[in-house]
């Protein structure tokens, strides 16, 4: 018997499902592959304008929460750090990480259709994983450089975007500098660029925040490595898009190309728009 899981309309799949369920390893996915910041909100608003009707699954966060922070912590944990460190253990035991975790599951798919889309997958085991396991799933992979996604954090005011941090607001640079694997994600320029971002009206405190989050992600994920599997994937598969020399109107339209001709296949080669 399948087991309940704290999401609409979705169940854990130890059994063989009955109709109307159906494993969402053997559904046609789209699914959005990029880290914090990368401009994943635009490009799952073109899908939506791109295919009428199209029902999106719950996102990573919510299915995070329901598969593999709670069942650790027991209960509900905010803090980005910590819920980096309880997924990081998720994927110890499971590889695959969220794309397993994904996978696992079994949907109603009178509630949410036979193609959903789901936001989304990071790094290369995550994507490997889901491209050689689920054939029939396909990505939308968005890239942004990391100083790039610190300012994109400053502008949003997302209250998950939260770590615990003690910024003397008179030495920004130097709290930069006390984050942990700091000098192996920014450069020295990029991380004086980040400190005077305070006379842009960002508070020390909240500066130093969203680089934490950046920086543990990309202890946790390879944004890079990820890219590069994907382009060996076929357009029909895979289409890599570059956030920063595409603006959002040239993001949504390149998705909305590709999600309306999923037959198109240039084999070997993905799908990476880059235009000025």
């Amino acid at each position: 018997m399948s087991e309940p899981v704290p999401l609409p309309f979705l169940r854990s799949t130890p059994s063989l499902p009955e109709s109307p369920w159906a494993p969402l390893g053997s559904l046609p996915l789209t699914v959005l592959v990029g880290v914090t910041g990368v401009g994943k909100s635009t490009a799952l608003q073109a899908l939506q304008e791109a295919r009428s009707g199209l029902r999106i699954l719950p996102d990573r966060r919510e299915v995070t929460d329901a598969v593999m922070i709670r069942p650790l912590a027991g209960g509900p944990v905010t803090d980005r750090e910590q819920r980096f460190r309880l997924t990081a253990e998720y994927r110890a035991a499971h590889p695959g990480g969220m794309a397993q975790a994904l996978g696992s599951l079994q949907a109603d798919t009178t509630h949410w259709g036979t193609s959903p889309v789901f936001d989304g997958l990071r790094g290369l085991d995550e994507v490997q994983y889901a491209a050689s396991t689920f054939p029939s799933w396909r990505f939308v992979a968005l890239g942004a450089p990391d100083a790039v996604r610190v300012r994109r954090l400053l502008g949003r005011a997302d209250a998950f975007d939260r770590v615990q941090t003690d910024t003397p607001a008179a030495d920004v640079r130097g709290s930069l500098l006390a984050i942990p694997g700091v000098r192996a994600v920014f450069s020295p320029s990029e991380l004086g660029d980040l400190a005077v971002l305070t006379t842009e009206g960002h508070s020390p405190a909240d500066i130093v925040a969203r680089a934490r989050i950046v920086v543990s992600e990309r202890q946790n994920y390879d944004p890079q490595a990820a890219e590069a599997f994907l382009q060996t994937l076929p357009r029909s598969r895979a289409l890599l898009l570059d956030t920063v020399a595409l603006n959002p109107g040239q993001v949504a339209q390149a998705v909305r190309e590709w999600a309306a001709d999923p037959g198109s296949d240039d084999s070997g080669s993905a799908g990476l728009q880059v235009e000025g």
